[in-house]
């Protein structure tokens, strides 16, 4: 019998800042805080399991 092997269920999400349009890449399942790397806005936050972001989604990866 095959065993079946699970897919991860956490992503990484391409973000874009409101402030100074930095893009830049984070974990969907983050256990801190997460800032630009430019300006230093905050763009998402931990929230226990999935990050709660404040920022313009541009695309999930896979």
């Amino acid at each position: 019998m095959a065993t079946k092997i699970r897919e991860p269920v956490s992503k990484f999400i391409k973000i874009r800042c409101p402030k100074c349009k930095n893009e830049q890449i984070i974990f969907g399942k983050s256990a801190s805080e997460i800032n630009c790397l430019v300006c230093g806005r905050s763009l998402a936050s931990p929230s226990g399991g999935k990050t709660k972001i404040k920022a313009r989604v541009l695309e999930v990866l896979e």
